[in-house]
C-alpha cells in the first residue's frame, strides 16, 4: 500500500519547514520506504504501519499548535510491493525516458 499525506499546521504563518523536518525525522525512523515531495510525502507499507505513523505524526505537529489538517490519500494493491519506485518506473517506460526527479 501507498499514502501520501501532508501535514499542515494552521496559524503558524507561511512557512512549515521546521514541522516538516520533524515530521520526516519520524518518517525516517519508521525505517518503511517514503519519498518526499514539494506537495506531501508517499510512504510505503501495511495499513497498520502506515495509519500509525501518520497518527504519531499529526500528534507530533499538534504538541506545538492548536490545529492541524492531515490529508492522506492511498492507493492500495493486492500482491504489489515496491510501488514506490515501479509506478515510477512503469510510466518512464512507457515514455522511453526518465521523468525529472
Amino acid at each position: 500500500m501507498l499514502v501520501e499525506f501532508s501535514i499542515v499546521p494552521l496559524g503558524k504563518g507561511p512557512s512549515v519547514g521546521d514541522d516538516v523536518a520533524k515530521v520526516l525525522k519520524i518518517v525516517n525512523n519508521s525505517g518503511l520506504p517514503y519519498k518526499l515531495n514539494p506537495m506531501g510525502t508517499v510512504v510505503e507499507g501495511s495499513w497498520d504501519d502506515l495509519m500509525a505513523l501518520i497518527k504519531k505524526c499529526h500528534q507530533a505537529v499538534m504538541r506545538n499548535g492548536e490545529r492541524v489538517v492531515t490529508s492522506i490519500k492511498i492507493d492500495d494493491r493486492k500482491s504489489h510491493r515496491k510501488m514506490i519506485d515501479t509506478k515510477v518506473l512503469s510510466v518512464e517506460k512507457r515514455l522511453r525516458k526518465t521523468v525529472n526527479k
